[in-house]
Formats: C-alpha cells, structure tokens, sequence
C-alpha cells in the first residue's frame, strides 16, 4: 500500500467517517444543498463538451476536438451515495477516456434524491441506452460506487436491444445492495476509513422509494445476473463494498457472465478515481479493458 493511499484513508477518517457512522448523517446528506455539476474548465478546455436532455435530464458529452457522435461510446455514472453531485474525480475519469480511447463519453447527470429516485434514474440510463442501440453504437457503462449500482440496474433491466448494444460493464465499489446486510460487511466496517451503513440507511430508503432497498430494481444483486455483458470490477479490501463485490462475482460466475475481478490490498472506497498510484494504475486498466471491449486501441 502506498504511502499516499494511506495518507488518503488518514484524512477520510479525520473528515468523513464520522459523518457516516452517525445515524443522523443520512439525513444530513439529504438536506445538502447540491454543487454545480459542472465540468471542470481545466476539462471544458481541453474537449469538446456538449450537453442535451434524455428523458428530461442533462446529458453531458465530452469527445476530443472534432469527433463525430458516432460509434463506440463509454457511459459512466457517476457515484455519490445517489444524493451528491458528480465531482471533479468523475470528471477526470471521463476525460481519461476520451483521451485514451479517441472516443465519445456520455456522463448523465441523473436526479438526486431527496428530490429524485432510482426509478426516475433507471428508466434516464434506459432512455440513453436505447438510443445508442438505435443508431447503432457500442456502449461500455462504467459506474463508481452507486453509479456502479446503477450500470449493473441498466444491463440487467435494459431490452433486448440495449442489451445487444452493450460491450461491457466497468464497476468500481459498486452499491449493489442499498440494505447492506451481508453479515461480512460488519469486520471490513471497522477497517474502512471512510464509510459506514449508519447513515447510508436512511439514504438508501428515500432513494428507492416507494420500493423496498432490497427490491431487485434498486439492488441489483437481488435481480437476474444471467445473460449479462462481460463485467469489469475494482474494488479495495478497505471498503463495504468489499463482502457484496465478492458474493457479486461469485453469483455473475455462476450465472455464466465473463468476470475480470480485481481486489487491491489496502485499498479505500473507489480507489480507481483517487489521486494515488494504485489508482492511476487502475485506471490505465479500466481504460485498456473499454477499449477491448469496444475494438478500440489505447491512444496512451
């Protein structure tokens, strides 16, 4: 483990594990205002951005100069416990796309809860799948964390023909159960620096409501998992996330779904997206393992 990422989990318990293990910080998460969205200017600068509306949320598109809105495209969603914003992280990790692969990256900006819910997000990701399935483009969805949660929702409840479009699944931490009642998460619980279930509980309730957190349209590790894409998945052995990634590719294997598993030692919360060497080297394998996935060869 390198020293930064140590340095990165000293200062996650110092400023946000609290935050987490208090019951009342579910609540306080939701009443947050929220940030701009927006892309950073370092990014806006050095891309091609563009935005649209799909089924009345942004749509944000980012491509290198000159690059048409065709072909094989990366999806990401971003994560944020689906209350908080993207963020400049997400940013970056969209733009290591594009600049790896020369191709277009759709970031949808879906509603947030406590004003949104996870029906509203799915049926956007289904929206946009569709229509990459009509005009015929690849898709590769990545998601960090809920958004992770959220890409595995899509494939899972997408139709016949957004299914034939999609050419993988790239999961970072995924949520892939908003209960959280594997009994393994308890022991990596008190290892991880940064989160907590005390206050993703009350989260979780108002996001998938009216539905139950443990209803398959909200956690996809209680739906079907057979017929899927090839799933790319990253996660540290410092995180929740950890028991319920695990039990996630021990079910995608026996349901016959392609896995590339990587469990990093030491590792926080979506570690890929952190600026420490263990995720730069992540990243370089998400953006290599896109582009096998679409036929497209790494630029850098």
């Amino acid at each position: 483990m390198s020293w930064q990422m140590t340095a990165v989990g000293a200062l996650m318990r110092a400023t946000r594990k609290r935050r987490f293990t208090d019951p009342a910080g579910g609540a306080a998460m939701l009443a947050r205002p929220k940030g701009d969205p927006s892309p950073p200017w370092a990014i806006t600068r050095a891309l091609t951005v563009r935005s649209r509306e799909v089924g009345g949320f942004p749509v944000v598109s980012l491509a290198p100069p000159g690059t048409p809105g065709t072909g094989p495209v990366v999806v990401h969603l971003h994560g944020g416990a689906y209350v908080n914003e993207v963020v400049r992280q997400h940013w970056e990790l969209a733009q290591a796309y594009v600049e790896g692969l020369g191709c277009e990256v759709l970031v949808p900006l879906y509603g947030l809860a406590p004003d949104h819910h996870a029906e509203q997000a799915l049926a956007l990701v289904a929206a946009l799948l569709e229509e990459l399935a009509a005009a015929g483009r690849p898709a590769y969805v990545s998601g960090d964390s809920a958004g992770g949660g959220l890409a595995l929702l899509a494939a899972q409840h997408s139709s016949p023909a957004a299914r034939g479009t999609l050419r993988g699944l790239g999961l970072l931490a995924p949520w892939v159960d908003l209960a959280m009642a594997n009994p393994e998460i308890e022991a990596v619980e008190r290892r991880d620096p940064w989160l907590a279930r005390a206050a993703l509980h009350e989260v979780a309730r108002v996001w998938a409501a009216p539905w139950d957190v443990a209803d398959p349209r909200v956690s996809p590790l209680h739906g079907d998992l057979a017929g899927l894409p090839p799933v790319d998945l990253w996660v540290g052995d410092r995180d929740v996330c950890l028991p319920d990634s695990r039990l996630l590719r021990d079910r995608l294997v026996a349901a016959g779904v392609e896995v590339q598993y990587v469990e990093q030692p030491g590792a926080l919360h979506v570690y890929p997206i952190l600026p420490v060497p263990e995720g730069r080297a992540a990243r370089r394998d998400l953006v290599a393992r896109a582009g096998e996935r679409l036929g497209l060869p790494a630029l850098a």
